[in-house]
């Protein structure tokens, strides 16, 4: 009984969330649930004690980030840096290879510390146009924008500033760089295997005779026709010339942000080597910084700080035009995303506080003994059900970390390791039709889950194997 009222809230959560209700509402709503069915006294101790605390402590340490990121997209997107970015690719790989184009500027972008939310904005625009050109099919863009932006940079590659590579750093005392050849290795093949996959559905639908719009019939014809209403007859014209030197000023701001991120990851500890103590100022009740806990997000705060800054400073005046406007929206963006996954992690820590939990961890554990395993899978199920990364992994590290802990101690695991699989995992099956991401690539797009979420979830599929593969090849090398 005590697992079956654990499973019936996760349920709840995850049907509210497909059908398009707010998890700030239902997560707690959920959790009381399973609560008030355990012990109906409880649910109030529980409520303040328990879902409020771990849910404000969440936002507490991370809202920042999300604030941060999202501004910082923002101006990247006001400032003319996103098609400038978007122009040096297609100069670079050829416009036939439209693909190949915008899956490399989803990934500068968020490599650089560009919101997903935002990335599928300012990519969209550019793949349309390219693909049209291309004629290549419509319903093969929400694939290719999620290969360049919600899978090897959100998540893989060391350094990444995404949330997602951010969170594990203050349970496991890691950085942003953990595991860095284990990364590596795991985004080669997500990209690879992305590539070839996009690459082989482009090639089947050319011989089929299917273009941009779909078939050559009637059906695609009034698809054209509604397209050009849409547009208003204008198109964004890629061909045409742009300064040079602009061009490679639009890289500074991205690749400022990972140059500071690096030096601060560095040379925080040093400038606390101790942390820091509130006492020695008099300041007793605020207690002690310890810098194993906030170094990666500190580092990643005061780089995304400068990459805004540098964005300004490469058009001042375009910015400052819509800034206000544009800044509202990216703050009320990042509240949403950042109450979303705290009322996750509130979830997170009510269910671990259940009962029925331990036969659930009990249950996981006999099933898969072996810590990185036993964490992938645990991350990339949450994240399935909650159809959220950060919320995922949330829920996985609120109830399971101090046992992930002493796991990779009595295995000898580094936890950089279990950071790294832990990190990708929760990319992995976060992706199902109830993801916001997914929701939001669709609509921005025009297409239905129909049309194109079989491409979205075999991408998915990639990145879930990607981290099998990972802990396999630490297995057999020892490799980090």
């Amino acid at each position: 009984m005590e697992l079956f009222i654990i499973l019936l809230a996760l349920g709840l959560l995850m049907f509210t969330a497909y059908k398009g209700f707010s998890v700030i509402l239902f997560a707690p709503i959920a959790a009381l649930l399973a609560v008030l069915l355990t012990d109906p006294s409880h649910v109030l101790p529980f409520f303040s004690n328990i879902f409020m605390e771990k849910m404000v402590g969440f936002i507490k340490s991370y809202f920042p980030v999300f604030l941060l990121g999202a501004i910082f997209g923002k101006v990247v997107e006001m400032s003319g840096i996103a098609e400038s970015i978007a122009k040096s690719i297609i100069k670079l790989v050829g416009g036939t290879r439209a693909i190949l184009a915008i899956v490399l500027m989803g990934a500068i972008l968020t490599y650089s510390g560009v919101s997903l939310f935002v990335v599928v904005f300012a990519i969209y625009p550019f793949a349309k146009n390219l693909f049209r050109e291309a004629n290549i099919p419509k319903r093969l863009i929400p694939g290719t924008i999620a290969l360049g932006a919600f899978t090897f940079t959100m998540d893989a590659l060391p350094g990444t500033p995404q949330i997602q590579n951010v969170i594990p750093t203050s349970f496991f005392g890691t950085d942003i760089y953990a595991a860095p050849v284990l990364g590596i290795l795991g985004a080669i093949l997500v990209f690879t295997l992305g590539m070839l996959y996009l690459e082989t559905l482009r090639k089947k639908a050319a011989r089929q005779g299917e273009g941009f719009y779909g078939m050559d019939n009637a059906e695609s014809a009034a698809a054209a026709e509604a397209d050009a209403l849409e547009d208003g007859g204008s198109t964004i014209d890629m061909s045409a010339k742009t300064n040079t030197y602009r061009s490679v000023l639009a890289f500074v701001p991205l690749v400022l942000v990972g140059v500071a991120n690096k030096f601060f990851t560095v040379n925080l500890p040093k400038w606390y080597p101790n942390g820091f103590d509130f006492s020695k100022i008099g300041l007793e009740s605020y207690g002690t910084v310890q810098m194993s806990g906030v170094v990666g997000i500190w580092s990643v705060e005061l780089a995304l700080i400068l990459g805004i800054l540098a964005t300004l400073l490469y058009n001042w005046k375009k910015v400052t035009g819509g800034f206000k406007v544009g800044i509202n929206a990216a703050i009320g963006g990042a509240l949403l995303a950042s109450m979303n996954t705290g009322a996750e992690y509130g979830f997170g820590g009510v269910i671990s506080s259940l009962p029925g939990f331990s036969v659930v961890s009990k249950g996981i554990s006999t099933t898969f003994t072996d810590p990185l395993i036993n964490g992938a899978v645990t991350t990339t199920t949450l994240a399935g059900v909650t159809g959220s990364a950060s919320g995922g992994m949330g829920i996985a590290l609120s109830a399971m970390s101090e046992t992930y802990m002493k796991a990779i101690n009595e295995f000898n695991i580094p936890p950089e390791v279990m950071h790294r699989v832990i990190s990708m995992a929760s990319g992995g099956m976060d992706t199902l039709p109830h993801n916001g991401a997914v929701i939001t690539l669709l609509a921005v797009t025009g297409l239905t889950h129909k049309q194109s979420y079989k491409d979205i979830f075999a991408i998915t599929v990639i990145k879930t194997l990607a981290v099998f593969f990972i802990i396999a090849v630490y297995k057999l090398t020892g490799l980090v």
